[in-house]
């Protein structure tokens, strides 16, 4: 799974790399070096812009106007448009490869509302052969990063939640949401994690991002786990275990131990 990562890029940064013609941020997030679930992330997506009144936050736009490339302000945890309850979205940060065109609460946004979501890299925890007090063994943290230093553009899917507390006039009424989409690990990295986030190149993000493409052997054809050679991983300190720590310090490598 990808439970972790950092986002330290600037929007107008974000702008640039994804080709973004519509940033709809009210205001820029700070730089986030452990970004957990239920944190607000910048998400890359396609939405069919709506000229001459406002966006109605929740509602689809008209299917005759060209979508436009919009950087947006997401949750990370997934809340299907069906949902009862919003706290469903805290334990559906990721979706897997393998069962997200058929699983009910993923189906409809991996037929039409995908997107990117932007990292300098994630986290995942190895379980080392020393053990805890607790006689469990000690978990080390790596940090997985592109080998280049450039832009992770993670596959995801967003839905939009209406809150039915809320009125009509309430801005506040529509909750963004997102998740992960993640498939078994390469063989230089499965012996951390036997899950990894998927990678969009830049190649493929325009096809990725399409909302009218719908047909599920083509999107899962645009998918695939990096290349061999593509991604970088070294142990990083134990600080990022613990969520209320946040600082480049987090991705500091360690010296390679034994």
């Amino acid at each position: 799974m990808c439970g972790r990562y950092a986002s330290s890029r600037k929007p107008e940064d974000l702008v640039e790399e994804f080709e973004v013609e519509a940033p709809r941020i009210a205001e820029p997030l700070a730089p986030d070096y452990n970004v957990a679930p239920t944190k607000e992330v910048y998400a890359v997506l396609e939405r069919p812009p709506r000229r001459g009144e406002p966006e109605q936050s929740g509602g689809e736009s008209p299917p005759d106007r060209p979508a436009e490339r919009q950087l947006r302000v997401l949750r990370w945890g997934l809340v299907p448009s069906w949902a009862k309850d919003p706290s469903i979205g805290n334990r559906m940060i990721n979706a897997r490869m393998e069962t997200v065109a058929e699983k009910p609460a993923y189906r409809r946004a991996f037929a039409a509302r995908r997107c990117l979501l932007p990292a300098d890299g994630y986290f995942e925890w190895y379980p080392t052969s020393e053990l805890t007090s607790a006689g469990k063994p000690r978990k080390q943290p790596f940090f997985i990063r592109p080998t280049d230093g450039g832009v992770l553009a993670m596959a995801g899917l967003y839905e939009i939640w209406r809150d039915p507390t809320r009125t009509d006039d309430d801005p506040d009424r529509f909750r963004w949401t997102c998740t992960v989409l993640t498939t078994r690990a390469e063989d230089d990295l499965g012996h951390i994690h036997d899950r990894m986030p998927l990678m969009v190149p830049p190649e493929r993000r325009a096809a990725w991002l399409d909302p009218t493409r719908s047909a599920t052997g083509d999107l899962l054809e645009l998918l695939e786990p990096a290349a061999p050679g593509r991604l970088e991983a070294y142990p990083v300190s134990t600080l990022v275990s613990n969520v209320r720590n946040n600082g480049p310090e987090l991705l500091e490598p360690l010296e390679a131990q034994e």
